[in-house]
């Protein structure tokens, strides 16, 4: 097992990657003191590893009880939200209660927001199960839902009590749930790590098996990326930023398609492809950079081709983004592999490269 420390001052706390941490009862710790116990997860994962959890967290001789929601993207929506509360209510939680966020980043972004809104705030824990929330969702403390107009516009900062990361669950993730995961640690060593992304086109092969050790590099290295980022800026204000490489064109395709339709990390993937597009466009990164980064993505068996909803439907969709500032849409380039900033760009050169790729 590996541990990881997010350093928050106050709002501290360790993430643990490894195999088999489900059981083991002392990583829980945080549910010592709490006066109830809630798992929190969907009708996809409740059956796979509710039971395992729930005795692990019974050690600690508190009610234990499990929610199970709908399972996707769709679902990430207040009606759902309510169902948690509902709960919560009707058995009696407390502030002592502790969430346990078992699942995927809908879950765990529901879970937070719930924590940090019921009673005005209340501890959770994340133990995630799909690769795009053990490298991205689950650390940082992002917490939301979907609006209809915008993906993640309604939530809150709250941070966990701890990251649960059991790299055993990968193995039950469909390919195509693997390949979103990777789409977000491709990201990382694009805009951080230029040796990382060096390694991750060296192991491609490695990761689409799910080979345990090189997973286990992958998801620290990212989390060890994300983690110093979000120390440096914990609410969003500045470099945080960086880590939505992708995301503003990622998050219209999602949005434009109807949620679920495309995986976040499919749109992801999509998305860098056009921001290197963009990036080139600047004069930041080369013709060569563009081909290699695609053909990384590619390689991870993700999207390149966006839907085509064309310029205007683009833009009008990329303008509900939390990046977008006095009516400018701010993108995320990379300046050169391995190092991105924030940027408002013209509307024309951002067709130009909707243009050019396919997108309209």
């Amino acid at each position: 097992m590996k541990t990881l420390e997010v350093d928050l001052g106050n709002r501290s706390y360790p993430m643990y990657i490894g195999t088999d941490l489900i059981d083991q009862t002392n990583l829980f710790g945080a549910c010592e003191k709490a006066t109830s116990i809630y798992i929190i997860s969907n009708t996809t994962v409740a059956p796979l590893y509710a039971e395992r959890l729930t005795k692990t967290l019974n050690t600690f001789g508190k009610p234990v009880r499990t929610i199970a929601l709908p399972d996707g993207e769709s679902y990430k929506d207040w009606k759902n939200l309510q169902l948690i509360f509902d709960d919560l209510l009707k058995f009696g939680a407390d502030r002592q209660t502790m969430l346990v966020a078992l699942g995927g980043g809908v879950i765990g972004d529901m879970t937070g927001f719930a924590a940090a809104s019921f009673m005005r705030g209340i501890r959770f824990i994340q133990v995630p199960t799909t690769l795009l929330a053990q490298v991205d969702s689950s650390v940082g403390g992002k917490t939301g839902i979907n609006h209809p107009l915008g993906k993640n516009m309604i939530g809150a900062f709250h941070q966990p009590a701890a990251v649960i990361a059991d790299l055993n669950t990968l193995k039950t993730l469909p390919p195509r749930e693997l390949s979103a995961g990777l789409a977000e640690i491709v990201k990382h060593g694009a805009i951080a790590d230029a040796q990382f992304l060096d390694w991750i086109e060296a192991n491609a092969t490695s990761l689409l098996a799910c080979d345990t050790e090189a997973m286990s590099h992958a998801v620290l290295r990212s989390c060890e990326i994300k983690s110093a980022v979000v120390s440096a800026d914990e609410r969003d204000g500045g470099i945080r930023a960086t880590l939505n490489f992708g995301h503003t064109f990622g998050h219209a395709i999602e949005a434009g398609m109807g949620y679920g339709e495309w995986l976040h990390g499919e749109a992801v993937g999509c998305g860098m492809v056009l921001g290197a597009d963009l990036s080139e466009r600047l004069n930041y990164i080369s013709e060569a950079d563009v081909k290699r980064l695609t053909n990384i993505i590619q390689s991870m068996n993700l999207p390149i081709t966006p839907p085509k909803f064309g310029a205007e439907r683009y833009m009008e969709l990329m303008q509900v983004d939390k990046k977008t500032e006095g009516g400018q849409i701010r993108y995320v380039v990379l300046e050169k592999i391995g190092k991105a900033q924030i940027k408002s760009v013209p509307d024309e050169q951002a067709i130009e490269t909707l243009k050019a790729t396919g997108a309209a």
